[in-house]
């Protein structure tokens, strides 16, 4: 079986994707102990998943971890410079308050520290140490062209056609650490990242403002889709794919709520976008794989999981809501999805304590965020859903 990994969006939430992932981490090694206790020792999520997709925050955590990183390590990090990675503009440089809230050089930094090759060469899309080991694994890291209007989820496969070493424009040559940064550089917090393939310079901005902002479904298509020319056989036997969110606030509002004039609403459109795109990337995962496990998607479809929709019956033993899945011949995939959302009346509560958690840049909630994952993982992750 062939397996993809794939990490939303989000900002500094990415801390509860990262607590998801030391779970499953977790749970693999004590797997794997069973059947080689040697080589478990050192085993990182890279060894069991052989795509790895992520989209800012989520391209952050994915490219670590194809880096062959372990997951405690990079919640480490993301605790140690999650701070500093917000680290307001002076207002001594007042041209560079007009682009972005955030100075993007520690991020910058970190990153360059980071993605070094051993021989301290900066490290590129086609470094090797990508791709070592038995895996060989394949990484996807999703931005915006902002200079041509499009989506860039750019990969590390040497049979992707821009991929060619023979073109000028070859995208594996872009630095990993630009490549990454530019994946993050969402609108208003950071500025853009300006990136030159042979003669031409593109601006790329946080491949949020895509629709990729879960990027499961790419990540699977560009696995499938001949014209990828990864060519996996599909399946629900033979690829699964395991996503994970950043959580989910519910962007509801009562009709006497004070902020429904063109301004607050305005400030509000962004967010319920992408909240949109990524639940609707989530149902189509749902409806073209067979969908082991999820939250509920509405109250029309249910959870579009045979197990949960049958338990989801009224007095009468009458389901709720109905069961439907493609049957296991037309599914392309099977499909796990771990986030956690938050309705109205939980929202209101939890920001009640920490106002401002659902903020992209809440690094005062971390310690909050962790407790939520924490919990969260404890309770919901499984071994049958990875292996």
């Amino acid at each position: 079986m062939k397996r993809i990994l794939a990490l939303d969006g989000g900002g500094i939430r990415g801390v509860f994707t990262l607590e998801v992932l030391v779970k499953i981490e977790e749970l693999l090694r004590g797997y794997y102990a069973k059947q080689d206790p040697e080589k478990a020792k050192t085993f990182v999520l890279r060894d069991h998943f052989d795509f790895l997709a992520g989209t800012s925050t989520g391209a952050i955590i994915a490219t670590c971890l194809c880096w062959g990183m372990p997951a405690q390590e990079v919640k480490d990090l993301y605790i140690a410079e999650g701070r500093k990675m917000f680290e307001s503009v002076s207002w001594r440089h007042p041209i560079r308050k007009l682009f972005s809230l955030y100075d993007p050089g520690p991020l910058t930094d970190f990153l360059q520290r980071k993605f070094t090759e051993r021989n301290g060469e900066i490290a590129t899309l086609a470094s090797p140490r990508l791709r070592d080991g038995e895996k060989n694994n394949f990484l996807m890291v999703v931005v915006r062209n902002h200079t041509n209007g499009t989506a860039w989820p750019l990969t590390n496969n040497p049979d992707a056609i821009y991929n060619d070493p023979t073109r000028p424009d070859d995208n594996r040559q872009i630095p990993l650490w630009q490549l990454v940064r530019a994946s993050t550089a969402a609108p208003v917090f950071f500025p853009p990242e300006k990136v030159r393939l042979g003669d031409t310079e593109s601006i790329f901005v946080d491949g949020s403002i895509t629709p990729y902002s879960n990027p499961a479904l790419i990540a699977a298509l560009t696995a499938i889709l001949p014209g990828y020319h990864m060519d996996w056989p599909t399946g629900p036997d033979k690829i699964r794919v395991v996503s994970i969110g950043t959580l989910a606030f519910s962007s509801e509002l009562s009709v006497s709520h004070p902020s429904l004039w063109l301004g607050a609403l305005a400030a509000k459109i962004p967010a319920a976008l992408l909240q949109s795109m990524g639940w609707q990337q989530d149902y189509l995962c749902r409806c073209l794989g067979e969908c082991i496990f999820g939250e509920v998607l509405d109250g029309e479809v249910g959870y579009l999981v045979d197990a949960l929709d049958a338990a989801n019956k009224d007095k009468t033993g009458k389901l709720k809501i109905p069961v439907w899945r493609p049957r296991p011949a037309e599914s392309w995939f099977s499909y796990v999805r771990y986030n956690r959302t938050f309705k109205k009346k939980e929202m209101q509560d939890i920001l009640r304590e920490h106002p401002d958690l659902a903020r992209l840049d809440a690094v005062d909630g971390i310690q909050h965020l962790i407790d939520i994952g924490k919990a969260y993982a404890e309770a919901t992750v499984k071994i049958e859903h990875l292996v």
